[in-house]
Parts: structure tokens; C-alpha cells; sequence
């Protein structure tokens, strides 16, 4: 979402913004000096509340909820999206005080409109009203424009945030990103929504782990556990993807599940009780075979994640791990490519670079041919 502050030296709102690789500022309005402090500070917050809300339409929208039915919640997330511009009108006509009485929106954006709006009709100030209406304008152009794909601009705070559906435009960026370079690029994690990025990230771990799988004559789902006996890895949410394809789930169903239960834990709730139980049973039964002490069972129980995500940003987080798996498998296919015999048995750098190299890209031919040939997953 933008933030928005009070600039004291120039006496101007500011509004910034992060994105991938930093954040971006702009002055929205260099206020009167007749107008306080405490005013922009206002007018501030109040912005920043529109911001915040209508940011979250575009992290939860109304196609990632099972049902449209009335009063239903996807309902519900349908009718605070369409209060955009509900919510600017509220900024030219807010809802004042009458007789000691005060109409309240039930919607928080619409609601953040008209508290905009009330602070501009104390200040008073045609231009600043003017100015702080077109910012508003701006912020909530912005997340349309995310919302079909496009993260150029403001709209590029989306990158860092973790919705729970997926754009087909930014899907088919991500998918073209990974052809050009499996195991990601700069671009992957700074110029796409993660959430597109984790489902076509996850299509092409599958597809490097069928590979892989087929040399090492090993299960696919095994493959990344199998490398981190090489070199330590993030395996336990590439393993449980890698589990979920295989069961018949989709990339988009996995990825954007994993990222649901994520968000629902930053909220403060438990998205699986039954599989919560499930870890709590496995724990105990193994502490019973093993131990015998409270204090053991307790330490035990403490490793029981209701996410193997980071809530704070489950997206970004499990698109890390998902490249992390793509290298896995490229390290247990390098354990056991043929080495080329040489002509003294030795062998020197130019001539492991050079097979290195070959393998390496081997493997990234393969891995494409395999994308490819199941490109129906991410469909």
C-alpha cells in the first residue's frame, strides 16, 4: 500500500511507495501555511486508510472465494470493490455532522472517503482539495491497473504483495521468464506479482523434477529432499508441492492454497484445524516412541507451523523456496551426470568448467523440453 506523511521542512504530503527494489516518493500537495501540521497529518492518515483498503480488494479479490452468494464473503469482497468510486464521491460530498449525528459507511473505503473528505471541507483550501482528490484518483487507478496484470508505475507495489488469485497476464510473463532462464531471473522477483510467479515457478520445479527423477531413478517428490543430502536446502514447501501435483493438484490450486493459509494465519486464525491435529498426533506419537518427558513433548509441539510460509509475505516467500527447489534439482542431476574420462585421468579448471557448462545446460534443455510438453498445468 502507499504511505503517506507530513514533510515539515516544505510543509507538503507526501505519498512513497515500495517496490522490489526500493521505494518511490512523490509531493501530492505543498500546503498553505495558514494550514497546520496536525491537518496534513491528518489528511494523511486518512489516505493511507483508502490505500490500505483498497489494496486489500486486490490481495483478496471476490474470484479466490468459494461463493458469490449474497452475504456471502465472496459477495462481500465483490461490493467493497466496487465502492472505488463511491468513495471519491465521498471526498467532493462527504457525509457531515447533522443535529449531533454523523452517517457512517459500513464499506472502509467508502467510509475513507468520506473522512477525506470531512478533513478537506474543515481545511477548506480549493487547491489542496483538488490535489489530494487527484492522488486519490491515482492510488485507486493504481490497483485497477494491478488487477489486469499491468505493474508498471505505482502499480508495482503489487510485486511485493501476496494476493490469492492470479493475473493470466502476469502468469504468462512469469512462465515467459522461466523459459528464458529456469532457474529465475532478476525480473522474476522484481518485475511480477509473486503469487503468478509461484504458480509457473511451481509448474517448471515439476517439470525439472521429472527429470531429474528419471535420472536419479528416484520419485519425483523425493528429489529436493534427496539434494539437501548435497548441500543444505529449503525443502520442506518445494517437497510439499512437489506432493500436492502429484496427488493431482494444479500449480495454481497449490500455490495460491499455500498463500490463503497464510494470509489467514496473519489474521490471527488457524486455516486446517484437522491437519493441525494431524502434526499435534504425529508428535506425540513420536515423542512416545522416543522419550518419555513433558519437557520433550513440549519442545516438539513448538515446531508445529500452521504455515511452512512466512505470513508476513508468503508469496515472495514460497517463490524463493520454489527456485531454491529448481537448483535442488539441478544439483542432484549434476551428482550423477558421467564425468568425460581424460587422457591422464586428471582433470584441470578448464576442462571441469567446460563440462560443467555443458551439463548445466543440458539440464536447462531438458527442463524447457519438459515445461513445454506439460504446459497444460499452468492452463
Amino acid at each position: 500500500m502507499t504511505h503517506y506523511a507530513y514533510a515539515t521542512e516544505s510543509h507538503a504530503l507526501m505519498a512513497t511507495w515500495a517496490t522490489a527494489k526500493g521505494r518511490t516518493s512523490v509531493t501530492v500537495a505543498t500546503a498553505p501555511e495558514n494550514i497546520t501540521g496536525d491537518e496534513i497529518l491528518d489528511l494523511a492518515r486518512y489516505l493511507e486508510h483508502l490505500s490500505q483498503t483498497a489494496w486489500r480488494t486486490y490481495i483478496r479479490p471476490a474470484s479466490a472465494s468459494a461463493s458469490q452468494q449474497a452475504n456471502s464473503e465472496g459477495w462481500r469482497r465483490r461490493q467493497e470493490r466496487s465502492s472505488f468510486r463511491e468513495a471519491l464521491k465521498g471526498i467532493t460530498h462527504p457525509n457531515l455532522p447533522d443535529g449531533g449525528h454523523l452517517l457512517v459507511s459500513y464499506s472502509p473505503i467508502i467510509e475513507s472517503g468520506h473522512r477525506i473528505g470531512r478533513a478537506l471541507h474543515s481545511i477548506a483550501d480549493a487547491q489542496l482539495s483538488a490535489s489530494v482528490l487527484a492522488e486519490a484518483e491515482t492510488e485507486l487507478a493504481s490497483v485497477e491497473q494491478a488487477e489486469l496484470g499491468n505493474l508498471n508505475g505505482r502499480a508495482r507495489q503489487a510485486v511485493l504483495l501476496s494476493r490469492e488469485d492470479v493475473s493470466p497476464v502476469q502468469l504468462a510473463t512469469a512462465d515467459a521468464l522461466l523459459h528464458a532462464d529456469p532457474f529465475g531471473s532478476t525480473a522474476l522477483l522484481t518485475d511480477v506479482d509473486p503469487t503468478a510467479a509461484a504458480v509457473a515457478t511451481a509448474h517448471w520445479l515439476q517439470a525439472a523434477a521429472d527429470i531429474t527423477a528419471a535420472v536419479c531413478g528416484i520419485d519425483p517428490t523425493d528429489v529436493v529432499v534427496e539434494a539437501d543430502n548435497i548441500e543444505a536446502l529449503p525443502h520442506e514447501t518445494p517437497t510439499r508441492v512437489l506432493e500436492l501435483i502429484d496427488e493431482g493438484s494444479s500449480p495454481h490450486d497449490v500455490v495460491v492454497a499455500l498463500v490463503r493459509d497464510a494470509l489467514a494465519v496473519a489474521d490471527g486464525l488457524i486455516p486446517d484445524q484437522s491437519r493441525l491435529f494431524d502434526q499435534m498426533d504425529q508428535v506425540e506419537d513420536l515423542v512416545e516412541r522416543h522419550a518419555s518427558t513433558d519437557d520433550v513433548l513440549a519442545e516438539e509441539l513448538r515446531r508445529i507451523r500452521l504455515t511452512p510460509l512466512d505470513p508476513q509475505r508468503p508469496a515472495p516467500d514460497l517463490l524463493e523456496d520454489l527456485l531454491e527447489g529448481i537448483r535442488a534439482c539441478w544439483l542432484l542431476f549434476e551428482e550423477y551426470a558421467e564425468y568425460p574420462d581424460t587422457q591422464d585421468g586428471e582433470w584441470d579448471q578448464d576442462i571441469w568448467e567446460e563440462w560443467h557448462a555443458g551439463e548445466r545446460n543440458r539440464f536447462i534443455d531438458r527442463v524447457r523440453t519438459e515445461a513445454v510438453r506439460a504446459h497444460e498445468r499452468l492452463l
